[in-house]
């Protein structure tokens, strides 16, 4: 028995690895689970991870700085007597 390091991500009750294993399609396997500790999320990284396609993207970053600058506005209606 050949024991190999493989990384991968948890996606419901799948684990996508971030490799190949090298092994024949239907191959049973043993596993072994060992949690990798991230670095602790900085202000913004929830909203980032949920961007998915929109994360990083100039553009968009763009008109969401816009809406939140609309936002900041005051947005009474002038009502006059």
């Amino acid at each position: 028995m050949v024991a190999k390091t493989v990384h991968g991500t948890v996606r419901g009750r799948t684990i996508e690895l971030d490799q190949g294993l090298g092994v024949t399609e239907g191959q049973e396997v043993e596993l072994q689970v060992k949690l990798v500790q991230r670095a602790p999320l900085q202000r913004g990284d929830g909203l980032r991870r949920s961007a998915g396609a929109l994360a990083d993207d100039p553009h968009w970053d763009r008109i969401m700085d816009q809406i939140q600058q609309a936002r900041k506005r005051e947005r009474r209606p002038q009502f006059e007597p």
